[in-house]
């Protein structure tokens, strides 16, 4: 989870389309007025402007409502819309695609997919059952099989909310239910993933699963309920039911501060609370447990306790029961 959100935060945002008090222009083969439906109707190359905002499709309609004020435009058979701004280029590909020019919503609806260009290269690309964007809050909403790219970066999820400020500005993001994020090798998994650009926190809620693969080609898996990431600290928090596998090591306790090391790896655990390491056969219990990766070693303080598990029995100084005793 760590610097993961970083770049991606400075573009995602982008990707909504603003929709402005603006005149509506369209252009078609066809125009006609349909009064029991009361909606304007277009056929045949349909091309629609707004501001910088320009929509191409096959078909489209506007409703009207009941003092004869444009409603709701709908763009039908896979319609393509764009905005370009200086170098920056935002589309958006759909089945369906509503604007509403009332609310200032506009609804992706059907094998959505929305990408923003820096030129000619894609910077972000979002995919999704449906997507909408409320241009009066600044919400994004993707839902239906989410899946966002970012260079190597890629998140699943069943739904995303971006939402920004007023000038456009990044406030939070927010990936929920069979939540992914995957970076290269390394593997997150949460019920739900939010992410906080004032504090540049990434936090992880629910069935909490963060997987690493280290230098030497060695996993660390990590569990708990609650997983954190402090961005300006560059710190790892766990809490709850903590539990950490790294090759023959087995930690577990109620709380965890991870280090990384200087190539970002993970590699200094700290358990707080009554905590416990296993190797092999040996389990160490304590109220603090530091665990490092490279070199990989640990050292336990505060109430330790060593317990070993069957470690074999001998004819000499046997007690009658079996165990070990003193031939008393």
């Amino acid at each position: 989870m760590k610097r993961i959100f970083l770049a991606l935060i400075i573009s995602l945002f982008m990707a909504g389309i603003v929709v402005q008090a603006s005149d509506l222009i369209i252009e078609s083969k066809t125009q006609s007025y349909n009064e029991q439906e009361n909606k304007l109707k277009f056929d045949g190359d349909v091309k629609v402007t707004v501001d910088d905002l320009k929509v191409v499709g096959d078909s489209a309609d506007v409703s009207m409502d009941e003092n004869q004020k444009l409603d709701t435009a709908t763009f039908y058979d896979k319609p393509y819309a764009y905005e370009i701004k200086k170098n920056k280029k935002r589309e958006v590909k759909a089945n369906i695609l509503k604007m509403s020019l009332i609310t200032k919503v506009v609804k992706a609806q059907g094998d959505t997919q929305s990408i923003v260009f820096d030129g000619k290269t894609p910077i972000v690309v979002i995919n999704a059952d449906e997507q909408e964007y409320d241009t009066k809050t600044g919400i994004m909403t993707a839902t239906g099989a989410v899946t966002i790219k970012y260079k190597d970066l890629d998140t699943f999820s069943d739904k995303a909310k971006v939402k920004t400020d007023k000038n456009g500005d990044l406030k939070d993001i927010e990936l929920v239910g069979n939540a992914r994020i995957k970076q290269q090798s390394n593997d997150s998994f949460a019920d739900r993933f939010y992410y906080d650009a004032g504090t540049k926190v990434l936090t992880a809620t629910g069935n909490t699963t963060s997987n690493a693969i280290m230098d030497d080609g060695a996993k660390l898996v990590l569990k708990s309920n609650r997983q954190e990431y402090v961005q300006d600290k560059n710190i790892f928090y766990a809490s709850g039911n903590v539990r950490v596998w790294y090759q023959d090591y087995y930690a577990e306790g109620p709380k965890l501060t991870l280090y990384p090391n200087k190539e970002g790896k993970p590699n200094e655990a700290y358990f707080t609370g009554r905590s416990s390491i296993t190797q092999g056969v040996r389990t160490i219990f304590a109220d603090k447990i530091m665990m490092t990766m490279k070199p990989k070693n640990f050292h336990a303080d505060g109430n330790t306790r060593t317990v070993i598990k069957n470690i074999g029995s001998g004819d000499n100084g046997e007690s009658e029961n079996g165990g070990i005793g003193l031939g008393l």
